[in-house]
């Protein structure tokens, strides 16, 4: 994978993780039942501002792992492809879990897995890079958030 390849990807799921902070505007989820409105809260709540946390800290991740790559330095380049999946599945799993949707369990199962690698990922760069350091604890919280819906 490229940088182009990556940066495109990033910018990809930017646009995603705007679309499902919209959703997220509201913490009701609204059904509509025989004719009346009854609102219930979202159990996801907590797991789709955990992602979206994880998405912001990753996106910052990832420009300066593409950064530091078009500098030569490729000890960068597991960190960028970790945080690039992650976002993938950070991205899916918030908009999901902002929609209050079934699917929402084995994403969250996957997420855990994406957060866990991106945070290793993270890990082994958290002294010289504030951003690894950063998006792998949140990494850390979000595969903790996970793990309490996660269907394994």
């Amino acid at each position: 994978m490229n940088r182009r390849e990556l940066l495109l990807g990033g910018m990809a799921l930017a646009g995603a993780a705007m679309v499902g902070n919209a959703q997220a505007e509201g913490e009701e989820h609204h059904h509509h039942d025989m004719g009346g409105h009854v609102h219930t809260a979202n159990p996801y709540t907590a797991l789709a501002t955990s992602a979206s946390d994880c998405i912001q800290k990753g996106e910052a991740c990832l420009s300066h792992c593409l950064i530091v790559l078009g500098q030569g330095d490729k000890d960068m380049a597991e960190c960028a492809q970790g945080v690039n999946q992650m976002l993938a599945l950070c991205a899916a799993l918030q908009q999901l879990a902002n929609q209050n949707s079934k699917l929402t369990p084995r994403m969250a199962a996957l997420a855990m897995d994406a957060c866990n690698q991106c945070e290793e990922a993270c890990k082994k760069h958290a002294k010289e890079h504030d951003e690894c350091k950063v998006c792998g604890e949140s990494c850390a919280a979000c595969a903790k958030e996970c793990k309490k819906f996660a269907a394994v």
